[in-house]
């Protein structure tokens, strides 16, 4: 199980997707503050055939509106208990444990985490949720943790390239394209399950 095995990407909002803070108006319209190179990942991922999706316990139109705008097609919004859907993703997929990754941030992740077979905890999240991770990102939620982990798949898989394709681009029509820097191994931190 390992980085190179992932088809899926099952991701938090709160803590994951955003830093965890929640701005009320006093009218009571809920606004989220997105990174902008966490979605970018997540459509790298999508791009090269790697499945996202996005499961929080609240509904959020600000969630449904960028993942739709990002391509992601598996939203899932107001699940308290978040591991159904995980199974239940898994399931009509087609998917075993070794092929889903799930990043979370707090305590409520830990049943999604240990459901999947490869959990990723954000930097800031709680300890009770890394000790059950196979990977802490080095950046916190909302802060580029789903990109971080976007790219180590991608580079794992020999589809950085691929990615970078795009933006490289090529000489001219008929020219060998120009090869791409090679990138360094990824370091993957580790932490030891308990």
């Amino acid at each position: 199980m390992g980085l190179k095995d992932i088809r899926l990407v099952i991701m938090d909002v709160d803590g994951v997707l955003t830093d965890g803070t929640l701005s009320l108006s006093d009218d009571g319209v809920e606004t989220k503050h997105f990174n902008v190179r966490d979605w970018t990942g997540i459509a790298f991922l999508e791009r090269v055939g790697i499945r996202t999706a996005v499961v929080s316990g609240r509904a959020s139109k600000a969630v449904e509106m960028r993942a739709r705008e990002t391509g992601v097609t598996e939203v899932h919004l107001g699940a308290k208990d978040k591991l159904p859907v995980v199974r239940e993703l898994m399931q009509r997929l087609g998917l075993g444990p070794e092929e889903v990754a799930f990043i979370g941030d707090d305590v409520l992740d830990i049943p999604a985490a240990r459901g999947v077979g490869f959990p990723v905890a954000v930097a800031d999240a709680h300890e009770e949720l890394k000790a059950c991770c196979g990977l802490v990102t080095k950046s916190p939620g909302g802060k580029g943790a789903v990109r971080e982990l976007a790219e180590l798949i991608l580079v794992a898989q020999d589809k950085w390239g691929v990615v970078m394709k795009r933006y490289l681009g090529t000489e001219s029509p008929g020219k060998p394209e120009p090869s791409p820097r090679p990138m360094p191994p990824p370091e993957v931190p580790s932490r030891k399950r308990e």
